[in-house]
């Protein structure tokens, strides 16, 4: 008989500060095997979950599954990722269905990014689910715990800050148990975020998505996806050592440690670690905090 799968919503209670990685699934399917295996290796860091997520576009969705029942059966907890973007309804019953058959009791609800190859006309919305909200009734009908992301510098479409908070709170009260932030750059960011959250009476869980910056490429593409500020003080780090990659993957590696650091000695409860498929960045990382990490849990 198959053992039930933990809930993270379980996890969150009963620890003091949780760690937690993410990884994302391939784009062709012989290099599914590979990534499995890269998934795998992060539970020897011993994560309270590793998130997978779904592609842009719902493009990898076939994938999401099998690397989250991979990290299942090697005895951690897995969280899928689960999008409404060109998603008939029977589609997204029948994804349900076999996260269930694999023993995923966990699921990140999200709208899904507009595709970008969309042709004028299509509806990219065909289950009629617009928001993550309705994505997340559907998945607590089913059973599920269900996350959902927020954007501490507020969602790139968002009218306005207030605008975004009241829309974060709308799907707070559809049933979302915990939230995971975008990726951010500025500590400050999160706490002034943290502390409008509270005004607005949203008192869920909340996880700190730390992406680190390994190669100074990346900053570019990631102000682009998160809408995120990028402190002087990361710019120099990037424009320093742009030429070096093994320098510029060390400052990485320490500013996300610096980071991590700050944000558990100001209390914040949950960290969510965006690996980029690198279990290498991800150890480095853990080997910095993990004393911090059992200290504060004991």
């Amino acid at each position: 008989m198959t053992t039930q799968s933990v809930k993270i919503a379980d996890i969150l209670k009963s620890k003091k500060v949780t760690l937690s990685f993410e990884v994302f699934p391939p784009k062709k399917k012989e290099a599914l095997d590979s990534i499995k295996a890269t998934a795998v290796s992060l539970t020897q860091y011993k994560p309270d979950f590793i998130s997978v997520t779904f592609g842009a576009g719902g493009t990898t969705k076939g994938y999401t599954a099998d690397i989250a029942e991979a990290i299942e059966n090697n005895g951690t907890t897995a969280l899928a990722h689960l999008t409404c973007v060109r998603s008939t309804m029977d589609a997204l019953e029948n994804t349900i269905k076999d996260l269930k058959s694999k023993n995923i009791s966990n699921v990140l609800a999200l709208r899904g990014d507009f595709p970008k190859d969309a042709v004028e006309g299509e509806d990219v919305f065909p289950s009629g689910f617009t928001h993550a909200s309705d994505l997340v009734t559907l998945l607590k009908k089913e059973g599920m715990c269900v996350g959902g992301a927020c954007y501490p510098e507020g969602h790139p479409e968002s009218s306005s800050r207030d605008a975004d908070i009241e829309s974060l709170k709308y799907k707070v009260n559809a049933g979302v148990d915990f939230l995971t932030t975008q990726m951010f750059f500025d500590n400050d960011m999160l706490y002034s975020f943290l502390y409008r959250l509270q005004s607005a009476g949203i008192h869920v869980p909340v996880l700190a998505g730390i992406m680190p910056i390994t190669n100074a490429n990346q900053v570019s593409r990631m102000v682009d996806l998160s809408n995120a500020y990028i402190p002087r003080k990361l710019l120099a780090i990037c424009d320093r050592f742009r030429d070096s990659p093994e320098a510029m993957m060390q400052a990485g590696i320490a500013y996300a440690t610096d980071q991590i650091i700050d944000l558990i000695s100001n209390g914040v409860r949950g960290i969510h670690i965006y690996t980029m498929n690198k279990p290498e960045i991800a150890g480095a990382i853990i080997k910095n905090v993990d004393q911090i990490i059992k200290a504060t849990n004991e």
